[in-house]
């Protein structure tokens, strides 16, 4: 009996470190899909000279998610951590070459990362809103 109390009340103390484990910010949406979309339109600003990114919409764009990941409990340690990581910017990077390929964008011709940019300005989207045609 002793022992059996023994197990409940330690796990009742371990409720809440569990309940408190935060996921990765890699699983986190609201911080992942933003970021990919910066990601995106810094590459289509590299590789199209009739585009040029929206840096200060940009850095904004990241000090704003960077005060919702600490507003989520996450501290500027993790969060350059995450961002520092080879292995982030190894996936965010195959993750974006990927999404480009599927929306016909190659790297050997550039007037297709022209095209996507355009496309996205137009549409007003995430990625095309921080871009800007030149």
């Amino acid at each position: 009996m002793r022992t059996l109390i023994a197990t409940c009340a330690t796990c009742l103390m371990l409720l809440p470190t569990v309940a408190a484990a935060k996921p990765s910010l890699r699983d986190v949406q609201e911080i992942e899909d933003p970021l990919f979309a910066v990601a995106l339109a810094k590459e289509v600003s590299d590789h199209c000279d009739s585009i040029s990114a929206r840096y200060f919409k940009g850095l904004t764009e990241l000090r704003r998610l960077r005060a919702r990941a600490n507003a989520l409990g996450y501290t500027d340690t993790e969060i350059r951590a995450y961002i520092g990581s080879d292995t982030e910017k190894n996936r965010m990077r195959a993750k974006g070459e990927r999404f480009l390929a599927q929306n016909g964008v190659s790297y050997e011709k550039t007037e297709t990362f022209c095209a996507f940019g355009r496309a996205e300005i137009k549409k007003n989207s995430a990625i095309g809103v921080l871009l800007r045609a030149k």
